[in-house]
């Protein structure tokens, strides 16, 4: 608000969208919006105003040689945060490139069974940047970890850059920090408040948005997970009566062999899965999710054409542009506002599925290396191998099993040459 007398209100207006405009990153609008107010100030003959609008395009063009300056030198930034209150957190993760944010991203749990700030710190951190394609010169954290220096050392190496991981403590850094903290806040009401106390108030605003036939009650929601086409699997989550019931979530091991293609992976996942509700004679969801593009979605509804089953409400939300698109209205994606409690219950689902997905991938692909190792031992076989693995279940089972206990599984020579290959 402004103090009446201390500045007109035409002035003020003037002021807050130059402010706005700066925050957003938006130099060059700003330059020009300036130089024609002192072009206009310089006609009139307000030579101090249209000094002042001088002075003001020169500190811009000095800002934006620095951040040159800053971006050449490789001084780019993401900023990261949290929002807790066990089982449910919130994640905000902010990308700063030459002063400006170019982008932001929303991770949510629904139910983490154990949080422990430094070590979800620690497993939040790999998941993001081991595998990313572009790593930031610095990342900003709220709080120190044990394994730092190590992943520091880890990321600069895949970076052939320093990279460094830090928790500001004071100046425009610490307050930038706070700022993420205090959206992250934001997201986690937005989710979680907003979300809970009404759950058939959610679920009749998603069938007005999306077009349904009637109020979706229960919701099946598909994806796909591989690396470069091995070990592919598909998960199915469910969202009922405003919260995920976990007991009827369901695993798809993929058993075609083209394994990186997806629409023919969500094909086979959705036809195995109706048509077995078709055998058990079961009702069918009042909505399918998949997450994907129009193409996902497409290859779930040729899974259940080939089924014969008709008028199935059936929508897709596609990655990174949180489009929804809903079989029969593909021409006309729906956009949902950031905020929308509907775009989150989707999104909630979605990610869900989708973590669902990567753990029981992971857990193939271990099995899968294991079963591998096993076989390189003298004496082990494919048998043996799988007896080991169904009752240890990973290589650290293995690895803190004895010998007698190892010997109930395989025979002791076996035991012994197991036991030995791991604690070489």
């Amino acid at each position: 608000p402004c103090v009446p007398g201390l500045v007109a209100d035409e002035r003020y207006t003037e002021a807050a969208r130059d402010v706005r405009l700066f925050l957003e990153g938006r130099r060059h609008d700003l330059a020009r919006s300036l130089e024609e107010r002192m072009a206009k100030a310089s006609e009139e003959e307000r030579y101090e105003e249209a000094a002042t609008y001088r002075d003001l395009i020169r500190t811009l063009e000095e800002i934006a040689e620095k951040q040159k300056i800053a971006a050449a030198a490789g001084d780019d930034t993401d900023v990261l945060a949290w929002y807790a209150e066990p089982p449910q957190v919130a994640v905000n993760l902010f990308h700063l490139r030459g002063g400006r944010v170019m982008d932001r991203r929303d991770f949510y749990w629904e139910e983490l069974e154990e949080f422990e700030p430094a070590e979800f710190l620690t497993s939040l951190l790999k998941q993001l940047y081991l595998e990313a394609e572009y790593l930031p010169r610095l990342i900003h954290v709220p709080m120190e970890f044990e394994d730092r220096a190590l992943l520091e050392s880890i990321l600069s190496e895949r970076s052939g850059r320093r990279v460094e991981i830090l928790t500001p403590q004071r100046g425009q850094k610490r307050a930038l920090l706070e700022l993420v903290e205090k959206n992250a806040k934001h997201s986690f009401e937005q989710r979680f408040r907003v979300l809970k106390p009404a759950s058939k108030a959610i679920a009749e605003a998603l069938e007005t948005a999306l077009g349904l036939p009637q109020t979706p009650r229960r919701i099946e929601s598909f994806d796909i997970s591989h690396i470069q086409g091995a070990d592919t699997v598909a998960s199915m989550v469910v969202w009922e009566d405003g919260r995920m019931k976990k007991s009827d979530y369901r695993k798809f091991i993929i058993r075609h062999e083209a394994g990186n293609d997806d629409f023919l992976s969500m094909r086979e996942a959705v036809g195995r899965r109706y048509r077995r509700l078709q055998d058990e004679k079961k009702p069918l969801p009042g909505l399918i999710l998949i997450d994907g593009g129009i193409g996902q979605l497409h290859a779930a509804a040729a899974a259940l054409e080939r089924l014969e089953i008709i008028n199935q409400p059936v929508a897709s939300i596609a990655k990174k542009e949180e489009i929804i698109f809903v079989l029969g209205q593909e021409n006309e994606p729906i956009r949902l506002e950031r905020h929308s409690p509907i775009l989150h219950l989707i999104q909630q689902v979605r990610d869900e599925t989708h973590r669902f997905a990567v753990t029981f991938h992971r857990q193939r692909r271990s099995a899968r290396q294991l079963h591998s190792e096993l076989l390189d031992i003298p004496g082990v076989g494919p048998r043996t191998a799988q007896k080991l693995l169904r009752k240890f279940g990973s290589l650290a089972g293995l690895g803190n099993a004895s010998v007698e206990q190892l010997a109930a599984v395989a025979t002791r020579p076996q035991a012994r040459r197991v036991y030995e290959h791991l604690h070489r």
